[in-house]
């Protein structure tokens, strides 16, 4: 014997999952996992690049054996914090892309440009930064190599360089998470939820 009620539930629950399949909302789930963490790494590698760029710039009215020191000291674990934060940014961004770059709205699109801005900053750090940074580890603080200046322009300029995409990245992120979900996305969202709401009310037993 079956109510009323039960049938109506059934049918919502029906509609419900018809609307809103599971697949979708793993993909969803993703999305907002891959967006959040995107977003954080994105924005501590690049409030550290930023410090490291006031730093930087702030040794250049020291001498050699100053700039070198500082440099040696910076890299003694520094650069192993850049070694977690840009690959996980780069690693949530490209997840990101994966789980949206066939939907509809501006989000594909800004997580893809986010991505490219990482890609260059890893380019950069891989060919011009982490080079120097192994060669000034080697640095005498009491003889640097008479170009030491040479290459302090030339790191200074590649970091200025990766700092500026990787903000840029950093803010592209941002305006896709604030970005609302297209008019079709949000109907589909809304009528799940209605849906979802849908609650029997009393109705007298019929037999079935």
């Amino acid at each position: 014997m079956t109510t009323r009620s039960e049938t109506h539930f059934v049918r919502a629950e029906s509609s419900r999952s018809t609307g809103n399949p599971p697949s979708r909302r793993t993909s969803d789930t993703i999305r907002r996992m891959a967006l959040f963490t995107s977003v954080l790494f994105s924005g501590l590698f690049a409030g550290f690049l930023v410090a490291v760029l006031v730093l930087e710039f702030s040794l250049r009215r020291f001498p050699a054996s100053v700039y070198t020191q500082v440099r040696q000291v910076e890299l003694a674990h520094l650069d192993d914090l850049a070694t977690v934060l840009l690959p996980t940014a780069l690693l949530a961004t490209a997840t990101l892309v994966v789980v949206t770059i066939a939907r509809p709205g501006r989000t594909r699109w800004l997580a893809l440009t986010a991505l490219v801005l990482l890609l260059a900053t890893f380019i950069i750090s891989l060919l011009v930064s982490v080079p120097i940074n192994t060669d000034q580890q080697g640095w005498s603080v009491l003889a640097p190599p008479s170009d030491w200046a040479r290459v302090r322009d030339r790191w200074q300029i590649a970091h200025l360089v990766r700092t500026t995409t990787a903000v840029c990245a950093f803010i592209t992120l941002v305006a896709a998470a604030i970005t609302p979900a297209p008019p079709g996305a949000r109907r589909a969202q809304g009528a799940a939820t209605a849906t979802a709401l849908i609650r029997p009310e009393p109705t007298p037993l019929e037999e079935s």
